[in-house]
């Protein structure tokens, strides 16, 4: 399967000018390192969106032809009107609570404070507040939440002021690597628990327009492509992707490599994992409408 992507990849790329893809600046750099590296997807040019907010501004002003997106973002820009197309999904696996103490059940965080990275709204803060509301807890009443960006929670917590908070990876290492904290839920396990789906969660994928879908065929091929086998490479090849990684994001390579034994990536075309994605939104507009007030219907799946 591998060899036979490898080589369309490269037929579909003799065809083809520069294309750019937009991704976040953070742990998702792993699975295009061997993009960012001119190694794979050489027709691929990758800048990248330090918050949704920037993110937004770059697909308004049409700047890219593809954005690796969270999925939830994703979904709520195509119920504003914005045309998005869900090409597949590679981020599974990436948050996880971390505390100062053990606790027995969410139960033992009311009257707590709950640091989120990032805002309110957020896949992260979505699955907080499920994960509390299904233990009992309000979210709004019971505890507080606070959100801050994930560095600043990492810097917080070292000197002592956070005891409680929710984050992706890799700032979770760099908490437990500093002994200021441990890890008290896995979030993907949680969700499981309560679903009784398998233990992945699917976070973030690529998008692109349904315009440049119909018209630009041969392109969007090579962009899914490109990020299928770089993402499978990225798995085979953990050390040299971290090294191309650090080109881009500046965090200590010891603490990259610890947590890429949290995260998971791997590329599930939509048309495998449709099933996955509406089961997720569907408990975002049920659990939080706030964060999701109604489903995306079925011209959001891709092809």
């Amino acid at each position: 399967m591998k060899k036979f992507l490898i080589v369309l990849l490269l037929f579909i790329a003799i065809q083809l000018l520069s294309l750019t893809l937009l991704n976040p600046y953070g742990p998702t750099i792993l699975p295009v390192s061997f993009i960012t590296n001119g190694e794979i997807g050489k027709h691929l040019d990758v800048s990248f969106w330090r918050t949704p907010e920037e993110a937004v501004a770059y697909i308004k002003a049409g700047k890219a032809d593809f954005y690796v997106l969270p999925i939830t973002l994703g979904a709520n820009l195509y119920n504003k009107g914005f045309d998005m197309v869900l090409l597949g999904v590679h981020e599974w696996k990436v948050f996880y609570m971390i505390g100062k103490n053990e606790i027995n059940s969410l139960k033992d965080l009311k009257g707590k404070t709950i640091y989120c990275s990032h805002t309110r709204g957020t896949v992260v803060d979505v699955l907080l507040r499920y994960f509390l509301e299904e233990s009992g807890v309000d979210p709004d009443k019971d505890v507080t939440i606070s959100y801050a960006q994930p560095n600043e929670i990492v810097s917080l917590f070292k000197a002592g002021k956070v005891e409680y908070a929710a984050l992706p990876e890799p700032f979770v290492t760099m908490v437990t690597s500093s002994k200021a904290g441990k890890i008290i839920l896995d979030f993907q396990r949680e969700w499981s628990k309560l679903t009784g789906l398998s233990e992945r969660i699917p976070i973030a994928g690529l998008f692109t327009t349904k315009k440049f879908l119909e018209s630009n065929k041969l392109e969007a091929e090579y962009g899914e492509l490109a990020l299928w086998v770089a993402t499978d490479e990225m798995n085979k090849r953990k050390r040299e992707a971290v090294d191309a990684t650090l080109k881009v994001l500046k965090i200590p390579k010891s603490v990259l490599i610890k947590s890429l034994t949290r995260m998971v990536f791997y590329y599930v075309p939509i048309s495998k994992c449709k099933k996955d994605v509406q089961t997720f939104l569907k408990m975002i507009h049920e659990k939080y409408p706030k964060a999701m007030q109604k489903l995306p219907d079925d011209a959001f799946y891709g092809k």
